[in-house]
């Protein structure tokens, strides 16, 4: 197990859920930033997690507790608290943690309970180098890291 204290995790922030075109096909993304450098992390998400962390971001409230809100209710009802969260391996193309979660998820708990975040430099270093050269891929990438974040709005009654 990795300590969280271990110097080869990146302490990251999460930036922005961001949403973005490509021809019809809209994808979202959300963004870490690294604390201490310029480096990215950006992960394809979908639109609930997406929409969820950019709410969260922007500290809306809704009259009734949506699936993160619970959750860390949850976890806070049972004695228990969100310590951090490591994003320290790929698993089948995604990225993955100690707690068996989707990193969306994961996330969306961090930004929720203002847990840390901490993620292999392996997962730096393979997102830097799927941002290099011509593919669609990589210039999904690099537009995600510089696009505005989503905006989420509430509906005006």
């Amino acid at each position: 197990m990795i300590a969280a204290t271990d110097t080869s995790l990146v302490p990251m922030r999460v930036s922005k859920a961001v949403g973005l075109k490509d021809g019809d096909v809209l994808s979202e993304y959300i963004v870490l930033d690294e604390l201490d450098g310029d480096r990215h992390l950006v992960i394809g998400v979908g639109h609930a997690e997406a929409f969820a962390l950019d709410a969260s971001l922007q500290g809306l409230q809704w009259g009734r507790p949506m699936t993160y809100q619970f959750t860390a209710a949850l976890v806070r009802s049972l004695g228990g608290r969100v310590r951090e969260v490591r994003l320290d391996r790929i698993v089948e193309g995604a990225c993955a943690g100690l707690v068996d979660a989707r990193s969306s998820d994961a996330l969306n708990l961090a930004v929720l309970t203002d847990a840390p975040v901490f993620v292999a430099p392996e997962m730096l270093a393979d997102c830097i180098g799927r941002q290099e050269g011509d593919s669609g891929e990589a210039a999904l990438l690099r537009r995600a890291i510089a696009g505005h974040p989503m905006a989420v709005r509430r509906a005006d009654p």
